[in-house]
């Protein structure tokens, strides 16, 4: 079993080196943006032409990108998106499997507002997480360019309860280098501590080698206010991420905020 420490890192960054203002959306000012999330209190799952209702004074620029899921089968991709979209998996018992592999391609859109710092207004994140099983993309070889068509960002998991998963990251993200995409690394099953196979001193290892943050994720608790605030870390990190690219892109110079896009 591997030690962990008792010091959740996830937060461990300065707030003030964020381009966005992190936990705005559960603040005062961001509640009316969370109550588009929200249907008689639970997340709302928005169709693929659908949106979230505000009234024309609080209307704000959406911005869409698309992020594909890697790693080994039973690291958790499908049970991630689903906490990140307000749908978590139901809990496992003996009498279901461990394991459900995804069959093809699985697309959900999760809207995400936030508010850029020296902004007057916040924008709209549409984020597309497209997750496809590992038998399906060795099955048929025309899934694997779909889901890399027009791509942003990928998001590049591994589970503390399995080693090998962890182990392979070195490799997975040498492939990934030089293209381009935001390259997100997550680590699932973070809660479950007394079947840890990873270390914190090997994720921090991994951390200062390659100059990257990873983000952790464990199981939701109940309600949709408490899985939305246990999402925001995750959901703000791949909103900061995305919104930089776009600015450096943009040519703003480093540390710099540029103006929502119309």
């Amino acid at each position: 079993m591997a030690e962990r420490d008792s010091q959740d890192p996830q937060d461990s960054q300065d707030p003030r080196d964020s381009p966005l203002e992190r936990g705005w959306l559960l603040s005062p000012p961001g509640r009316p943006y969370l109550e588009s999330l929200l249907q008689r209190n639970r997340r709302r799952v928005f169709g693929l032409l659908e949106r979230p209702a505000l009234p024309p004074p609080l209307a704000v620029p959406t911005l869409p990108y698309k992020l594909f899921l890697v790693g080994r089968s039973g690291v958790g991709k499908s049970a991630l998106v689903a906490a990140l979209a307000g749908t978590p998996r139901t809990p496992r018992t003996a009498a279901t499997p461990a394991h459900h592999e995804t069959l093809g391609i699985e697309a959900t859109t999760v809207f995400w507002p936030a508010q850029p710092r020296g902004s007057a207004r916040p924008v709209l994140f549409q984020l597309h997480f497209w997750d496809c099983g590992d038998g399906a993309l060795r099955k048929f070889e025309h899934l694997l360019p779909a889901c890399r068509e027009e791509l942003d960002a990928v998001l590049v998991l591994f589970s503390f309860t399995d080693r090998a998963s962890f182990e392979e990251l070195p490799a997975q993200l040498s492939r990934l280098s030089g293209q381009g995409l935001v390259t997100v690394v997550v680590g699932t099953k973070s809660d479950l501590s007394p079947h840890a196979a990873v270390a914190e001193r090997d994720v921090r290892a991994l951390e200062a080698e390659r100059g990257l943050r990873v983000l952790r994720a464990g199981a939701a608790p109940g309600g949709a206010r408490a899985g939305l605030a246990r999402a925001a870390p995750i959901l703000d990190s791949l909103a900061e991420q995305l919104w930089k690219r776009d600015q450096v892109a943009a040519g703003v110079a480093r540390g710099e905020e540029g103006t929502p896009p119309s």
